[in-house]
Order: C-alpha cells, then sequence, then structure tokens
C-alpha cells in the first residue's frame, strides 16, 4: 500500500506530469447519483435518529435508569451512558474502517446499518430500574455499546461513500446532503419525542412511553438496509481493487502503519476539524434541550419545539451552505464557524439566558448557524485528507477518536461543569476553546474544493466536461 505521497494536489505524479485521457476519469451517471445520495442519508438518518432520540429524553431516561439520585446526579449518569459509547467508537473505527478499504464501502456499511438498529430496538425493550435492579443500567450500557462500536464505522464510511460517488466540483453540495439525513433524524426524533412529551402524562411517559422513539427504530433499520443493499460500490473503490492496491494478506500491523501512522499530519487535522464540528453539533442537539429546561425554566415541551424549529431552518439552509463551498472554498466557510464561535458563543448564551421565548429562539438560532458552517463543509472536507487505499479506515479513526474525546463527552463535561461552578455560561466557554482548536486545523487544511480526491482520477458530471478535464490536463 501507499502512504498517498505520490499525490500532489490529488493527482497521481504520472498523470499530473502527462494529463488525464477521458478513460482515465470517472464520469459520474445521475441515476446512480441520486440512489447514493438517498441511501447514505437514509441509513445516517437511522443512525442519528437515535442519538437525537436519547439526547432528547434524556431527563426520562433518568429517571427510569437511575431513580433515588438527585436531578443533576440522574442527567450525569444519563450522560455518562451516552458517552460510554463513544468510548468504544474508535474501536469500532478501527475494525470497520480498514474493513472498509480491504473489503469495499457498501458492505461495511450494510453491517453498521443493521447493528446500529439492533442496539436501538433493543433499548426499547430493556425493563426499568424498578423491575430489574441494577441490570437495568447496565443492560443499558451494553446497548449503547452496541451502538458505537457500530457507529464507529459508520459515519467516516458514508462520508467516503458519498465523496467517492460525486463529481469534484459538486462535492460540497452533495456532501452536504449527508448532513441533511442527520438532521432529517434529529428532526424526526425529536418530533416523537416532543409529541409524547406533550400528548402523554408523566406517568404514562415514565411508564412505557419513553419506549416507542427506540422501537420505531427497528422499522427504521431495515428500510435503511435494504436501500444500502442496493448501492453500488464506488468507482474509487473499484480502481483501486483492480490495480491491486488493496490487498487482503495485508498483516494487521501493516494495516496500522499504513492507516495510522504514515497518515499521522492528516490525522490531527482530521482530530481539530472534527473536534470543533462535534462539540457544537452535541452542544445543539444533545445538550440543549436538558440545559434550555433545566437552566432557563422554560417548559420540557417548548425547550424541545424550539430546538426542533432551529434544525429544521438547518435543514433548508445546509445544501445551500454546502454548495457555498464548492465555490468559494471549504476553508472560508470552515474559518467563519470558527471565528462565530469564538465572537458570538458568549452573547447567543447571554441571550438564552434572558428567558423567554423569543430570546432563546435567537441564541439557540446563533448556535445553529455556527454549526451549520461544519456540517455543510466537513462531508467534503475530511475525505479529501486521505487517499484512496486508507480513506475509509484513517478517517474513520481520526473521526471517532475526536467524537469520543471531545463531542460525546460535550453533554457530559458540559452539565458537570454548570453543576460544580453555577456558571450559566460554561457551556459558551467550552464553544470557544473548540472554535480556537477548530481555527488551527483549518489553518493547515489544503483547500481541497473543485479538485479530485487524493489518490483519484478526476471525477465529472458529464462526457463534455471529461474533454474538458482532459484536454485541459494536457496544456499544464
Amino acid at each position: 500500500m501507499s502512504d498517498g505521497s505520490e499525490s500532489l494536489d490529488g493527482f497521481g505524479v504520472d498523470q499530473h506530469r502527462h494529463g488525464w485521457t477521458e478513460d482515465d476519469i470517472t464520469v459520474v451517471q445521475v441515476s446512480g447519483l441520486k440512489r447514493t445520495i438517498s441511501g447514505t442519508a437514509i441509513g445516517n438518518m437511522m443512525e442519528w435518529y437515535d442519538f437525537g432520540v436519547y439526547g432528547f429524553i434524556a431527563t426520562t431516561l433518568g429517571q427510569v435508569f437511575f431513580p433515588g439520585s438527585s436531578h443533576a446526579a440522574q442527567l450525569i449518569s444519563t450522560f455518562a451512558t451516552f458517552a460510554a459509547a463513544f468510548l468504544v467508537r474508535p474501536l469500532g473505527g478501527l475494525f470497520f474502517g480498514p474493513l472498509g478499504d480491504r473489503i469495499g464501502r457498501q458492505k461495511v456499511l450494510a453491517i453498521t446499518m443493521i447493528l446500529m438498529a439492533l442496539g436501538s430496538f433493543a433499548i426499547g425493550l430493556l425493563p426499568s430500574y424498578a423491575t430489574l435492579g441494577i441490570w437495568a443500567p447496565i443492560l443499558l450500557l451494553v446497548a449503547r455499546l452496541v451502538q458505537g462500536f457500530s457507529t464507529g464505522g459508520e459515519y467516516g464510511g458514508a462520508m467516503t461513500f458519498l465523496s467517492e460517488h460525486s463529481p469534484d466540483r459538486r462535492r460540497g453540495f452533495l456532501g452536504s446532503w449527508l448532513e441533511f439525513g442527520t438532521l432529517t433524524g434529529y428532526v424526526l426524533g425529536a418530533s416523537i419525542v416532543t409529541g409524547l412529551t406533550a400528548s402523554l402524562s408523566d406517568s404514562a411517559l415514565l411508564t412505557w412511553g419513553w419506549r416507542i422513539p427506540f422501537l420505531v427504530a427497528g422499522p427504521l433499520g431495515i428500510i435503511g438496509l435494504y436501500v444500502r443493499l442496493r448501492l453500488e460500490e464506488t468507482p474509487a473503490y473499484e480502481k483501486q481493487a483492480e490495480t491491486n492496491r488493496t490487498e487482503a494478506s495485508v498483516t494487521l500491523a501493516e494495516q496500522f502503519r499504513h492507516t495510522v501512522i504514515e497518515q499521522w499530519r492528516p490525522l490531527l487535522i482530521c482530530v481539530g476539524l472534527v473536534l470543533v464540528w462535534n462539540v457544537t453539533n452535541y452542544m445543539l442537539t444533545a445538550y440543549m434541550p436538558t440545559y434550555l429546561s433545566s437552566e432557563t425554566g422554560i417548559p420540557a415541551t417548548p425547550a424541545l419545539v424550539i430546538i426542533v424549529v432551529v434544525m429544521v431552518i438547518l435543514m433548508a439552509a445546509i445544501t445551500f451552505v454546502g454548495r457555498i463551498s464548492d465555490r468559494a472554498g471549504r476553508k472560508p466557510v470552515l474559518a467563519a464557524g470558527c471565528g462565530l464561535l469564538i465572537l458570538l458563543s458568549v452573547p447567543a448564551f447571554l441571550l438564552i439566558g434572558q428567558g423567554g421565548y423569543a430570546m432563546v429562539f435567537i441564541g439557540t438560532m446563533l448556535i445553529g448557524l455556527m454549526l451549520v458552517c461544519f456540517s455543510s463543509t466537513e462531508p467534503s472536507t475530511l475525505p479529501a485528507l486521505f487517499p484512496t487505499n486508507v480513506r475509509y479506515g484513517a478517517l474513520s479513526v481520526g473521526f471517532n477518536i475526536s467524537v469520543s474525546l471531545f463531542g460525546g463527552t460535550t453533554p457530559l463535561v458540559t452539565e458537570s461543569l454548570v453543576a460544580a461552578t453555577g456558571n450559566k455560561l460554561m457551556p459558551a466557554f467550552y464553544l470557544i476553546a473548540a472554535g480556537i482548536f477548530g481555527a488551527i486545523a483549518v489553518l493547515f487544511t489544503r483547500e481541497s474544493a473543485r479538485k479530485p480526491l487524493p489518490g483519484s482520477s478526476p471525477s465529472v458530471a458529464s462526457q463534455a466536461e471529461a474533454r474538458k478535464v482532459a484536454t485541459d490536463s494536457k496544456r499544464k
């Protein structure tokens, strides 16, 4: 295997020197592209539906599985179980990522889909603490670990799969549909929880109502698996396999060296970019529902509605911002997001602290605008950090290490800081720190807009564009 050092701005040395032919260039079929987008987005929607449900119903889960504790202790215990799933995500990334580089992206994404659905469905069947005692939270933890392990191979694979199917000039726009699926999952999960919270009594919600969102994951998982089994393998992976650069005989030690040791620079950049994205993401989607109801005095149902409305607005904006990144570049959009975090996090939480639906909505919407700068752009930025032969594996490792250390722990760390200090601005300070680290990572990120992925030939949307690219490359 190669470490990708032969690439120069995404072009192999030979092609860069002698030019591309039309046969070298991948022409993406529109019909296949639509199926690819729907398959990755639907599968991703199913996965993040669960994470949305868990964050939105955290208060109820705390009472079901951790009774007898104070309200703060229940929340911290629930978020600790939430964070535990992230501890095994790097293990899932180390297992599924390199596997995707060896046997193909599509096969692994089908496996992660069904594992995620089974984990979510199992939570809906768990007995409560009142029924099973200490074994109830232990089984909840086991189900979360299954989810975390499968998720370790899901999102890095979905980004890789969609990027390798996309024309170079539209990768930002098409990649943003992956996060459209994520937001759809969050909104679906949040809407179900909000509906249950509004329509059921507290007793009914604690007794059986909390199970419904998790049981819905079963049918969603079957639909997602069906769609993913109909997807075609990516052209980049197929070309890699044809040239025997993906070798089934490589040892685990060699695989680790190619995937991690030789990719240490882009891995560090990946960790920084994912840090700022996912701290912002989980602050809004997993922590804010609890923060709004517990720290601002807003009732639980209106607090959930505010978050849902913000996410619906982000759904409308995300592909638009992704298209901007294709034209203006990935780095300007990412830098704007980091700048907004540093400058506007404190004002956003001060607005939220004022109380009242209008101020809370404006403050929450500011956090959403920060998030959309990353969620619209990073699905196309991160795969471009790595060459084809280790892209799935390296991206899964870097992404999941960062999410485990910083993203998934955001609700737990932030709630603990607020409880320990009594300072309701601690979430803002946490976002500012993330913005600073993110800005450093953006500084070292190479611009990838409108360029082929490293180690891959150009990808275009039509035969006429292929002829133009081939002609232009020979003139250089």
